[in-house]
């Protein structure tokens, strides 16, 4: 191999195996590093078709060489020079939590790209073996590489795999037995050289190699200057900076872009090394690659999008909403469990007070379990279903590209809808996304947006539930209104926040039909979420409203809210105890506003004015929380000062348009 990458005198020579350390999975963003985790481990994770799922480290165990081991999985990293936050918690565990080894997971259908992570990997000194993924998909497209001249260019194990059918697993963790340094150096040009050189002598020991270290400091990575602050004084701080400029001046540029330059030639050249001799088959899936085109259309994309939406509300808003809620509700709960439960507290339990707890207008079974598992979960559970096949068929990261030039106007990119689709499934665990949005700017943006206007899927569920008895232009008002304040509220923070946006880069995975064994894993481990997490909450949220009532606080928080609810919004006094308890939980809120629209106590715009002010209500606890761990108490303060006001404001201007203009409900 003539033309590969200069190699190092000790490349060849073999690691500890990794008996104490650990394992830790790197790779590129949608290359299947939670789908091998969970073959590696066994442990379910989320696993879906496009990037950004995984935002944080994920530890399991593995069997390796007869021991128990560690295994780690990273959120996908295009290199270890971070330009977002979860591409720094890769690099960080590699500095902070040497593993004896890593995997490089690679998608076999885009090896060049990962050739560049190989690379740094091997530049660093972290022994690794070369999981190359998704095989059979590669083989559908005609897509070979010559896994033998990829080893030996590489100085490691090359293992092919198909993770979600747990295929090639066992070969991988053979090789893991004795990982290998890799033996790939770039040259760089002199001026670099020269300044790692120079830095040699002043940087701290490190897990990794002091060559990589130091080509962190010439790139200007600043997110290493609190780990550099930690181990060295001013001076030698400055002394790095002073080297730092001086490769620059002599460089004539930039330190970083010369630095990825030369690694992208160094995983170049060996890529066009194994490629070499690929057959040149015709593509397996020509029907598929033709749909894939039409879904990023600037004209056939809308349609094929609104299809997608309207076919998932039929099956969540229609099916779920209606016929499954109305099978629990009106039929398991309503004339069995309930009636049963009564009788059974009227005959067993003599204290009113009790009885009323269990089955009374509060009661934990009557409200409660009623609204989390009659109401709330047929809807929820669709929902997932609906969520899980999206996931899988990859179509979500052509949402992205779909909507990108829309959000361009919010000072974001198409990326930005990955965090807010997955708020559709919970705004908490989405505020925690947003890390792989690239500035702090577009990071702002959509903790906001996601407060203020995505609904959770509980609450999503209850409020398509609310609007379903409605004309159908009830649902389209909701949409339009919510929409509309998302994307005003978004231009203005646009302008408001500091800061600048970032390119839009958004690899696009394949098309695929979705596999229903993954989708019922998912959909599973949602709903025990769900049960675990949300259910205790309705129960909590009950409790709340009984004692609530018992010792009058209803009726006083109802007269301090009555000037609001019943004047500006035009709903009923005891709607004030649906929006206090929204706070808790924004789906309990609406579960008690649909239980009063079904009891008739709310006129089609009373119904379609609540479902627009709760949606854009205060964030649940969780995610408030989440907010203050990611962005600071003064953000989370802030998002709550604004988004309270502009509810009100929304839903009392949607009421006097409505009343203004009767008809349009009709």
């Amino acid at each position: 191999m003539a033309a590969s990458p200069v190699a190092t005198r000790d490349a060849r020579r073999l690691a500890p195996a990794p008996s104490r350390d650990g394992i830790v999975l790197i790779g590129n963003p949608n290359v299947g590093k939670s789908a091998l985790f969970g073959a590696l481990t066994g442990r379910y994770v989320t696993v879906s078709n496009y990037p950004g799922t995984t935002v944080e480290v994920t530890r399991g165990a593995a069997t390796i060489g007869g021991a128990r081991v560690a295994v780690v999985d990273t959120p996908g990293t295009a290199s270890f020079l971070p330009s977002s936050e979860d591409e720094r918690v890769a690099r960080d565990l590699l500095l902070e939590e040497p593993p004896a080894a890593a995997v490089l997971v690679a998608d076999a259908k885009n090896l060049e790209r990962a050739l560049l992570l190989a690379v740094e990997l091997s530049e660093m000194g972290v022994p690794f073996a070369l999981c190359l993924n998704m095989m059979d998909e590669a083989a559908t497209r005609g897509i070979a590489v010559d896994m033998s001249a990829l080893g030996e260019g590489l100085g490691v194990d090359v293992v092919a795999t198909v993770a979600v059918r747990r295929q090639g697993t066992s070969r991988l963790l053979s090789a893991l037995e004795r990982p290998r340094r890799g033996r790939l150096e770039v040259p760089y040009p002199a001026p670099i050289e020269s300044g790692i050189a120079d830095l040699a002598g002043v940087l701290p020991s490190a897990a990794v190699a002091v060559r990589a270290l130091a080509v962190m400091v010439l790139s200007g990575d600043e997110t290493l200057t609190p780990w550099l602050r930690a181990r060295v004084d001013a001076t030698t701080l400055a002394r790095m900076e002073d080297v730092r400029e001086g490769v620059r001046r002599n460089l004539r540029a930039e330190v970083g872009p010369a630095v990825q330059l030369a690694r992208r030639r160094c995983a170049s050249r060996l890529f066009r090394e194994v490629s070499r001799g690929a057959p040149a088959l015709r593509s397996a899936r020509p029907a598929a690659e033709r749909l894939e085109r039409l879904t990023t259309h600037r004209f056939w994309g809308l349609p094929i999008l609104a299809g997608v939406l309207y076919a998932s509300y039929l099956f969540v808003g229609v099916f779920g909403a209606g016929t499954l809620v109305d099978l629990l509700e009106d039929g398991l709960f309503g004339r069995v469990l309930n009636p049963a439960v009564t009788a059974w507290c009227a005959r067993f339990i003599p204290w009113a007070a009790a009885r009323d707890l269990v089955v009374g207008e509060y009661g934990l079974v009557t409200m409660g379990l009623t609204y989390a598992l009659a109401l709330v979960l047929p809807i929820v559970g669709t929902f997932f279903l609906a969520f899980g096949a999206l996931e899988d068929s990859g179509y979500l990261p052509r949402l992205a590209v779909m909507v990108n030039r829309g959000f361009r106007t919010m000072g974001l990119n198409g990326k930005a809808v990955l965090p807010m689709v997955l708020g559709l499934g919970c705004d908490t665990m989405a505020t925690l996304t947003t890390r792989i949005l690239e500035t702090r700017k577009e990071r702002l943006i959509v903790t906001l947006l996601l407060a203020l206007g995505v609904p959770c899927s509980a609450q999503l569920a209850v409020v398509l539930g609310l609007l379903a008895p409605l004309p159908a232009p009830a649902l389209w008002l909701w949409a339009g209104v919510v929409g509309g304040v998302i994307v005003l509220v978004g231009r203005l923070a646009a302008r408001v926040v500091p800061g600048k946006g970032s390119d839009f880069v958004l690899e696009l995975p394949p098309l695929r039909l979705p596999r229903p064994g993954n989708i019922l894993l998912k959909t599973l481990a949602r709903v025990e979420w769900y049960l675990k997490e949300a259910v205790p909450l309705f129960l909590l949220g009950t409790l709340i409203l009984f004692v609530a009532d018992r010792l009058r606080l209803l009726g006083a928080l109802q007269r301090l809210g009555e000037p609001v609810v019943t004047g500006a919004l035009g709903l009923p006094p005891e709607t004030a105890s649906a929006f206090v308890i929204g706070f808790l939980r924004r789906d309990f809120g609406a579960a008690g506003l649909y239980r009063l629209a079904e009891e008739g106590r709310l006129d089609p715009v009373q119904v379609l004015v609540a479902a627009v002010t709760i949606t854009l209500f205060l964030p649940c606890v969780a995610n408030f929380f989440m907010i203050a761990k990611e962005r600071g108490w003064r953000v989370a303060l802030a998002v709550a000062g604004v988004i309270t006001p502009l509810a009100v404001a929304v839903g009392a201007a949607l009421n006097a348009a409505l009343r203004a203009f009767p008809g349009v409900l009709r």
